[in-house]
């Protein structure tokens, strides 16, 4: 099947015993048993949940991976990941990831005894100088949140497996309509499915998937036995999500471009963070190993004007901390999603004060040009 047509039929997409074209919700804790040990595939909802097994078998096909995990949440998913490792391992992290990725490795995982370096994974150079004799892994995002910086997947991929490492990759921003990032050689890949991939801002998820076996059966051993599981409805409305997933990753993208051209000639723009712009660092790359540069944009006022004042102003775009959704909205990293982040450490990655993020939903995209200029006359 092509990518479009997997998005609907692919995975278990309905139900053999009565014909439904929807896979129902099996609103269940537990599964009775014939005999002892004697069950129809199921035992317990933690350990496995037809709902939930539909949509681990999506993401698997979506991404070509051959098994899926979901999780009650993005970072939950990243907490199991994170649990393959052992005191002592150490991990290369992307220095642009999300805050709350940042919050746990930096408040929880390292009182677990792993430890870490921080690198701007657009460098391969700074990727090998920081791989050490005890690494096991790398962990990015590309593109990253909130900069949009683009790394060569490929290539770390060809680091990792020169040094017997591990390759992981969010690839929230970029879905799996874009970009599919086992295909070129990445171990494992993550999805927040709270964002594009559900849609419609009304469920929290975490995707898993790799093409790698034995990293497949401890994912699910650990799935399991930590229990960040999804629930069953919580599933069901994400494959729904899905199903849309390829013509409002169209319609984003279609809205974000006419943005961009928006703001690069704006006065009181002195930055603009996106991909599909020619100028910006990773475009080549991002050409090279995407299909589209997305619905994401951040962009910088200039220096002394108030960030604050100007999302505040808005009237159709929503300020909130969340993305990829069919609404536009609009935040603050420096405030919000990536407060958590120590400043000299933001500053540091280029999260300056005057940063704004915008997810361009699929509103008509001349409103959404009309109430940013709201923004700026404020300003």
């Amino acid at each position: 099947m092509r990518m479009k047509t997997t998005y609907i039929h692919g995975g278990i997409s309905h139900d053999e015993a009565t014909g439904s074209v929807n896979v129902p919700i099996h609103q269940t804790s537990t599964y009775k048993q014939d005999k002892v040990g004697v069950h129809k595939g199921y035992e317990y909802s933690r350990t496995g949940n037809p709902t939930r097994a539909a949509l681990e078998a999506l993401i698997a096909d979506m991404e070509g991976g051959i098994r899926g995990f979901a999780f009650a949440s993005g970072s939950a998913g990243t907490h199991t990941i994170f649990s393959l490792f052992s005191k002592g391992d150490h991990i290369v992290v992307g220095d642009d990831v999300y805050g709350g990725t940042y919050r746990l490795i930096d408040k929880v995982l390292k009182r677990l005894g792993l430890t870490f370096t921080i690198v701007d994974t657009s460098s391969l150079e700074a990727i090998e100088g920081a791989i050490q004799r005890d690494t096991k892994a790398i962990f990015l995002e590309t593109p990253t949140n909130p900069l949009l910086k683009i790394t060569d997947i490929q290539a770390v991929a060809e680091i990792s497996k020169k040094h017997k490492i591990i390759s992981i990759v969010d690839n929230t921003f970029a879905t799996p309509y874009h970009q599919n990032p086992l295909k070129l050689g990445a171990d494992i890949v993550l999805h927040s499915a709270s964002k594009y991939l559900g849609g419609h801002s009304d469920v929290v998820a975490g995707l898993v998937t790799t093409n790698d076996k034995r990293l497949a059966e401890e994912l699910g051993f650990l799935q399991n036995a930590i229990g960040g599981i999804l629930g069953p409805q919580d599933s069901w409305i994400i494959q729904r999500g899905i199903k849309t997933l390829a013509i409002r990753m169209e319609a984003h993208e279609q809205n974000a471009l006419k943005i961009v051209e928006h703001l690069v000639q704006h006065p009181k723009v002195s930055k603009v963070y996106y991909p599909g712009l020619a100028s910006h660092p990773g475009h080549l790359t991002a050409k090279k190993q995407t299909t589209g540069f997305g619905g994401m944009v951040s962009f910088e006022l200039t220096e002394g004007l108030s960030a604050k004042t100007f999302v505040e102003k808005l009237s159709l775009i929503t300020l909130a901390e969340s993305l990829g959704a069919v609404e536009s909205l609009i935040e603050i990293p420096a405030l919000m999603t990536h407060g958590s982040i120590p400043k000299k450490q933001r500053l540091k990655s280029g999260i300056k004060d005057e940063l704004i993020r915008l997810s361009v939903g699929i509103e008509d995209v001349n409103d959404l040009i009309e109430d940013l200029e709201l923004g700026f006359t404020s300003v």
